[in-house]
């Protein structure tokens, strides 16, 4: 009887790890920091997947892709060329820094049908590039239908520094919203001790606001997560839309001479 209950539980754990896996979607810039001297052609690649686990899932082309930079909106969707991302459809653009500013990339993609879940995921999902020492304005709104306003320069950041931003839906903070996190796992390098701490879940506070210290450099997602008040279709009938609101901060090691 022993045998079969603990031979039960490592089954359904690996079942329930296959299928509870955390979605992000994922806007990853070439540097996070344009210095002088430095390549002033931003590659910027747009895809979805579990990130940690190296799992990638296939990305149709964006609704909505763009930049703002200084206040202003650019609409840079007709630029993007498709690839593959762990094996699966994304996007890619190459953009041209002219100037010092604060660059915010964001993308709004198709809803993306999961059965696992049995509801769609829409992530709204953005970074931010500063260029040539001109930070001013790293904590505006876009204007998405939710997204994580930073409270921490969203670049610039050392590894175990720590990150606090809002979540905001419709242009309001949301109190105790949920919040994922996942380091992007690019090499394959880093193991978690145990499926546990693949995905790290905080919640905001009363405020919206959460705060979360990244242990390790790389480049980190915060995923703060909602379910829409509208329905979908799916087959005929009514879906729940998760809808995300995903903010890629990058952390660095010291250097030392």
């Amino acid at each position: 009887m022993r045998k079969w209950f603990f031979g039960f539980v490592s089954g359904c754990i690996l079942f329930c790890g296959s299928t509870a896996l955390a979605h992000f979607g994922m806007l990853i810039p070439s540097d996070s920091m344009v210095m002088q001297g430095d390549n002033r052609i931003i590659a910027v690649i747009l895809s979805f997947s579990h990130p940690f686990e190296g799992v990638g899932m296939p990305e149709a082309k964006p609704q909505v892709f763009g930049v703002m930079a200084n206040g202003k909106k650019q609409d840079l969707l007709s630029d993007l060329k498709e690839i593959k991302v762990m094996d699966n459809m994304a996007w890619k653009t190459d953009y041209p820094i002219k100037r010092p500013g604060v660059y915010m990339f964001y993308m709004e993609p198709k809803p993306y049908w999961e059965p696992a879940e049995d509801c769609f995921i829409v992530h709204y999902t953005k970074t931010v590039v500063t260029a040539f020492g001109d930070d001013e304005g790293w904590d505006r709104e876009i204007g998405l239908k939710t997204e994580i306003v930073p409270l921490s320069k969203p670049f610039g950041l050392y590894a175990g520094n720590v990150f606090q931003g809002i979540v905001k839906m419709n242009g309001k903070a949301v109190p105790y919203a949920e919040v994922e996190i996942e380091y992007y796992n690019r090499d394959k390098k880093v193991q978690a001790p145990t499926e546990y701490m693949i995905t790290q879940a905080i919640k905001a506070d009363g405020n919206g606001v959460f705060t979360y210290a990244a242990p390790k450099a790389g480049w980190w997602g915060f995923a703060a997560l909602n379910t829409s008040d509208e329905k979908m279709k799916h087959e005929g009938q009514d879906k729940d839309v998760e809808l995300g609101a995903v903010l890629w901060v990058q952390f660095l090691d010291w250097k030392e001479k």
